[in-house]
């Protein structure tokens, strides 16, 4: 068994993969529109759905805004160096919400950014 995916509905399916492919570096995997059903939706990922695990961005057709709730947590990305990827978001309009550091207590180095829509993305630097 492995994870497949993780749905993420969003507000606004091409302000999302701009923000993922542009910003985060993504690449479109696949998309699908279900018109009749009121639904599109875009894979994402870093390499192909047989990989790893991608990001099925689901847009309700005249749903622009969705509670996150208490519940979600984030999604985390290994990075080669948090400080250089912290920097290139920015640049390129993403929202960084923590800078690159150590977490408290420790050594590890993370951050987070935001999407669009408020997902928050934990960066964890694997190498330096």
């Amino acid at each position: 068994m492995r994870i497949l995916h993780t749905m993420l509905r969003v507000g606004d399916l091409q302000r999302s993969i701009h923000f993922y492919t542009h910003v985060m570096g993504m690449k479109v995997i696949r998309t699908t529109e279900r018109a009749d059903q009121g639904y599109s939706l875009a894979f994402v990922g870093y390499g192909t759905e047989q990989d790893g695990a991608v990001l099925e961005l689901t847009y309700n057709h005249g749903v622009e805004h969705y509670e996150l709730g208490t519940a979600y947590g984030h999604i985390a990305i290994a990075v080669e160096d948090a400080y250089a990827q912290c920097e290139r978001i920015a640049q390129a309009g993403g929202k960084v919400s923590r800078a690159a550091g150590p977490v408290k207590g420790g050594s590890t180095v993370i951050a987070f950014v935001e999407d669009p829509d408020g997902y928050k993305i934990e960066l964890i630097q694997t190498s330096r």
